[in-house]
């Protein structure tokens, strides 16, 4: 059942139209954007639906289709901030967000629908935030940007969920166009969309999801964020992005915390990975962008300590079967790894992860192709 035949069924009326908005995978720039550095997402084809209507009384009812229960029944009123933990906390931070900003949002009846994995480290709950504000955007006419759109979406989840996120996730859910990578500036987020058609190339780039659940709500996120902004006072700058990378041993030198020179490092050498990355696609060479994802990679592993075994087994298994490069992406602890390969190697490589997997005693992966996509959109 689609979400606006599953909306009818709940509300006993049509919904006044329907809206979806994407997961996304980063290509490159982990942990950077709370340190208004650079990043590099592309939505995927995997997208939050939602049915919306508008109401006037004040109600908020909020349903999923994936996930067994009952309609949620809230009151815009009533919205309070770090009080819900479950899936409704995402659109109904949305709401309270908007509503904090000004908006005379009166409530809504939404059914939402996701094929975002979640927990997978692809941005599921941006999905879930994203396509809320839009369509509430749509109906209640406030004439909101897209970026104005990730900002509310965005503080929905770190003021009303209380998750410390910076604005990648959602940028990239509302902003990303079909066939293209965002080269985003966290700092004063301008956007530029870098052409990314890597079937023209003969190449693919592989999600290989380790099925590992994580969940940055559960501190070590915020330690790591916490730890880059110390780094930041000692060094004397407002956020690491001020570090520059030909100046990087000199900073690290007059770091005393080791734990705090690590995660320094990772960030001003993966923004410095970014600009790369933007670099080698400018002058039409994706394949060279392979070694810079395991670079990458290597970071996160040891510097920023937020890979686990099944995503260090899929870069090096991935490698040596013949990938041009990867490496963990999102969050860490848990969730997905991104394969640049040859098209013709796709098989080869899912076959070769697939049976590590099965050797190391893990759960079997799940491998699909990340193909850039579209971002949010009305639907009908």
């Amino acid at each position: 059942m689609g979400v606006r035949e599953g909306f009818e069924e709940l509300y006993g009326a049509a919904p006044e139209g329907v809206w979806a908005a994407p997961g996304r995978v980063n290509l490159i720039g982990e942990y950077t954007d709370f340190n208004e550095g650079f990043v590099m997402p592309l939505a995927l084809p995997h997208t939050a639906v939602a049915a919306v209507s508008r109401r006037d009384d004040g109600v908020l009812r909020l349903h999923s289709a994936d996930i067994e229960g009952p309609v949620v029944e809230l009151h815009v009123d009533g919205l309070e901030p770090l009080t819900n933990t479950s899936w409704a906390a995402y659109p109904a931070g949305v709401v309270w967000a908007l509503r904090a900003a000004g908006h005379a949002v009166a409530g809504a009846d939404v059914h939402l629908a996701s094929t975002v994995p979640t927990g997978a480290g692809l941005s599921s709950s941006a999905a879930l935030e994203v396509v809320t504000a839009l369509a509430l955007n749509d109906l209640y006419e406030l004439g909101l940007t897209r970026p104005e759109l990730a900002r509310i979406a965005q503080r929905a989840e770190n003021d009303f969920v209380g998750v410390p996120c910076g604005i990648m996730d959602q940028t990239a859910s509302a902003c990303c166009t079909d066939g293209h990578a965002l080269h985003l500036d966290c700092r004063d987020l301008t956007i530029r969309q870098v052409p990314f058609d890597l079937a023209a190339q003969g190449l693919s780039l592989l999600v290989v999801d380790t099925r590992v659940k994580h969940a940055l709500g559960d501190g070590a996120y915020a330690e790591r964020r916490e730890g880059c902004e110390e780094g930041a006072r000692v060094l004397g700058v407002s956020h690491l992005r001020d570090v520059a990378y030909e100046g990087l041993d000199a900073a690290l030198a007059r770091l005393s915390d080791e734990r705090v020179r690590r995660y320094v490092r990772h960030v001003v050498s993966d923004d410095h990975r970014v600009e790369r990355v933007i670099g080698l696609l400018d002058a039409g060479d994706v394949r060279g962008i392979g070694p810079v994802l395991t670079e990458g990679h290597a970071s996160l592993r040891d510097d920023l300590r937020i890979s686990c075994d099944e995503l260090d087994l899929v870069v090096a298994t991935a490698n040596s079967a013949g990938a041009l490069g990867s490496r963990m992406t999102g969050g860490g602890f848990g969730g997905s790894a991104i394969v640049l390969v040859e098209a013709a190697d796709v098989d080869t490589v899912t076959k070769a992860v697939t049976e590590a997997f099965a050797a190391a005693g893990f759960t079997p992966p799940r491998v699909f192709p990340a193909v850039p996509s579209e971002g949010a959109r009305r639907v009908s």
